[in-house]
Parts: structure tokens; C-alpha cells; sequence
């Protein structure tokens, strides 16, 4: 196996050949742990799950932690193996990471950035995380994944879905499995004029941080583009609770669809307000209103109850998928807990397997033999169909789902129903599409 020579900016490769003219691996061997940070000494690795446990998006966290709970047993050989069986690598085994035991420390985020970046720094320096993953919010991803590049770390990112993520600061540490703001506009796009027609005005409501931005410039573009006018785009603060005052000025703006770009507990308590002030009873410019949300969840579809029927989103993914991984997962997370798992739980559960599996296919936990194994990597059997890691950007590509609120839910789990499952090639974009220009994912940082 050829050496590297590592660099605090990255890996230099000598790239030597073998006999028969085939290029020998440029990973670290297993046996090599010097030369990164955190490198496990002993006969354990700790993973950091840094999810909101408090704030608004609370519900999201502690979905997160069951599914990162589960994800370490089947790693180490416990239960039934979830997804283990299903994922078309076989690298991982049962026995830990490397055959080394899985431990992992949480943290808080509070749904805050400095807050996030201050528990995984601590899970870094204190704890010795070799890997970071979680948060619901894309300000704290973006945060985090800072970190972690700079301290030389890989952070595999939990729920997060604006395109920035990935876009204008992405990082080579840095890998994202959920889908993005971009994905959701295409996706949800030619559904809209199906449904409600190309002539729409649209009033956007959004939360004032990069996901709501990003979310809102997809919308807008892919809705303007079918022929929708956005009449006005007002930001709210991601603390606010109650949102009467900003769905009064609705009613008053010539709209005829209101686009909550809102997340977790703020989309429950903006689309229940707009509910309240009888929004989907009225009829504007000689249609019947209507309201759209761009990113759903089955935890926000349960907190918003009724008032999601008939209203359209997109998810990640959704647990009543028949593909074999999502069946083995829902059966695992359900036998464990109780109901079925979010797309938050799905994210993280699947995110932690793959970065086990990219250790055990480099024969390393060094930073940069993960992003080697994990660069322009395919897969299935997790849950969303084929799957592909992109190098250019460590985004994954795969189908999107576009959703709406059950008329008649069977359940209080059963209220998403899946309308169009959007194939992958309809929401793939060049590296250096405009809603993702800006920064460079730079090279790997195996600190210290």
C-alpha cells in the first residue's frame, strides 16, 4: 500500500502501482493511527451526535438520538441489523467501526450556532469524537461543518436542507445525505401547476435564517418559472411563536397562495394560524386558496394535525416506503420505540452507517481516506433508491418525494400521503448552478 504524506491542509498521494498494473488503494492502513486527530487508541471510537434538544426544533432532535442510538447497536452487533442487511455494501460487519466499539456523547444545539459550535467542540477536544453528526437546522450545519474542517474532523450532517450546505459553504469534511432547497422547488414544481395552474400569485412567508432564504429562492424560481408572480416575501424571526400578525397582511395582499417556508415547530404554528384566520376557506383573484409547504416532516405533519390535509410538500423520505432497507428500518426503529421513525431519524440513521462504511472500505478512520471512500461513492438499499455521493460537492443525488396531507388519515402516524416520487435526473443540477455558486469544498483536513 502506497504512503501518504499528510499535510494540515490535506493529503498528498504518491500513488504507487502494483505488480499486475493495477493502482494500489491510497488509504491509510488500519494499523496507521497517527497522523489525524482523535485517532482511537484503545479498543473503543466515540461518534458526537450534536441534535437540538431544546427549541423549536426539539421534536427533530429526539428523533434524531433514537435513530443514532439504533444506528450504534447494529454497528456493534446488537438487535436486528436495521438496514444493515439491505445496504448494497457489505464492508460493514457487526463488530463495531474497524472492529472497534461503538461509544458516542451528545450535545445540545439549541437550534443555535454558537450553541452548536461550542458542544461539538467540546465532543472534539474533551470527548475525542472522530466524527460529528445531527442538528435540524441549516445555520447550525453550516456552523458545525466549520468546525469540523477546521479542527479535522469529518461532520456527516444531519437534518439540513439548505442549498448552502452544500453550496457556498460546503467543505471537503463535510457530506450531506438529506436532500436540499433547489431538489424541493423542482420537485414540487410540476406538481403545483397540476394541481393549482400556472397563473398562481404567490405571498411567501420565511424564516430568517439561510435554509428559509434558499428555500424561498427555489420556490420563487421554480414557481415564477411555471408562470407564478410572487406578490411579497416577508421574514420572520426563528423564534417567533406566533405568526397572526404576519398572516393578517395576507389577506389584504392579492395573493391567492401562501408559501410558508417555516420548519419544525414554526411551520406548526404559522400553518395552524393560517388555518385560524380561514385561509383555506377563502377564494381570491376567482381561485380557491391555497397553501404549500416546501419541506415536510411527519413530526411537523402530527403537530399541525388537521390543518395539513390536502396541502402539498416534499420529504427526504417516508416511512411508509415499501423498498426493502425503508421496511427493514421502520420495523427496527418501531420495535425499539414504539411508532415509526421521521425523515430526521432516517437521515441520521443512514449517515452513521454510511461513515462506518466508508472507514471500513478506506481501512481507516483518518478524515481524508473517508472523503476518498466517500467521493463519487454509489449505493442502494437505504431507503431512497440508488443513491450517489457526489464528489464535486458531497451531496447525495437520489429520487425526492412529493407529499400532501392525508383527507383521512388512518392514524396519528398516517397523515403524509405519497403523490410523486420525482426521479433523480429531475432534480440534479450542475456544481455551479447560481443557487449554489460561491465557495470551494477545498481539500481534507486530517488535523492533527
Amino acid at each position: 500500500m502506497s504512503k501518504m504524506n499528510l499535510t494540515r491542509r490535506g493529503v498528498i498521494k504518491t500513488g504507487a502501482v502494483a505488480g499486475a498494473g493495477l493502482a494500489v488503494p491510497t488509504y491509510l492502513s488500519a494499523a496507521n493511527h497517527a497522523g489525524y486527530t482523535n485517532a482511537p487508541q484503545g479498543d473503543t471510537v466515540t461518534l458526537g451526535f450534536n441534535v437540538p434538544q431544546t427549541g423549536p426544533y426539539a421534536d427533530e432532535g429526539a428523533d434524531e438520538l433514537r435513530a443514532f442510538e439504533l444506528a450504534v447497536e447494529h454497528l456493534n452487533g446488537e438487535g436486528d441489523g436495521g438496514m444493515m442487511p439491505t445496504f448494497t455494501s457489505k464492508a460493514l460487519k457487526g463488530n463495531g467501526i474497524l472492529g472497534k466499539k461503538v461509544v458516542y456523547v451528545t450535545g445540545d444545539t439549541q437550534t443555535k450556532s454558537d450553541a452548536a459550535r461550542a458542544s461539538a467542540k467540546s465532543m472534539i477536544e474533551k470527548d475525542g469524537a472522530v466524527m460529528i453528526s445531527g442538528g435540524s437546522s441549516s445555520g447550525v450545519a453550516v456552523a458545525v461543518q466549520a468546525l469540523c474542517q477546521e479542527a479535522g474532523v469529518i461532520f456527516m450532517a444531519g437534518l439540513t436542507h439548505s442549498n448552502d450546505t452544500t453550496g457556498k459553504d460546503k467543505r471537503a469534511n463535510g457530506f450531506r445525505h438529506f436532500f436540499n432547497s433547489y431538489m424541493s422547488g423542482a420537485a414540487l414544481a410540476p406538481v403545483l401547476a397540476a394541481n393549482y395552474g400556472t397563473d398562481r400569485k404567490a405571498y411567501h412567508l420565511t424564516a430568517d435564517y439561510n435554509w428559509g432564504y434558499t428555500t424561498e429562492e427555489a420556490v420563487r424560481s421554480s414557481t415564477e418559472a411555471m408562470g407564478w408572480e410572487t406578490v411579497n416575501a416577508v421574514k420572520t424571526p426563528l423564534t417567533q411563536t406566533d405568526f397572526s400578525s404576519y398572516i393578517a397582511p395576507v389577506l389584504q395582499s392579492g395573493a391567492d397562495t401562501l408559501v410558508l417556508n417555516h420548519y419544525g415547530g414554526n411551520m406548526v404554528n404559522s400553518l395552524t394560524n393560517a388555518v385560524q384566520f380561514g385561509l383555506r376557506d377563502k377564494q381570491v383573484n376567482g381561485k380557491d386558496f391555497q397553501i404549500v409547504v416546501p419541506l415536510y416532516s411527519r413530526l411537523m405533519a402530527k403537530g399541525a394535525g388537521a390543518n395539513v390535509a390536502g396541502i402539498f410538500g416534499s420529504t427526504n423520505w417516508h416511512w411508509s416506503l415499501q423498498d426493502e432497507g425503508s421496511k427493514a428500518f421502520v420495523k427496527s426503529f418501531g420495535t425499539k420505540y414504539g411508532f415509526p421513525p421521521s425523515q430526521a431519524a432516517h437521515t441520521c440513521y443512514v449517515q452513521t452507517l454510511l461513515y462506518a462504511d466508508a472507514c471500513e472500505r478506506a481501512g481507516t478512520f483518518n478524515p481524508c481516506g473517508v472523503v476518498e471512500a466517500l467521493e463519487g461513492f454509489e449505493f442502494d438499499g437505504l431507503g431512497n433508491g440508488k443513491t450517489l455521493y457526489r464528489a464535486e460537492d458531497h451531496q447525495c443525488f437520489k429520487d425526492v418525494l412529493v407529499v400532501k396531507g392525508k383527507e383521512n388519515p388512518t392514524s396519528e402516524f398516517d397523515l403524509l400521503e405519497i403523490v410523486e416520487v420525482t426521479p433523480v435526473d429531475q432534480v440534479t443540477y450542475a456544481p455551479d448552478h447560481p443557487q449554489f455558486s460561491g465557495g470551494a469544498l477545498g481539500t481534507c483536513n486530517p488535523g492533527a
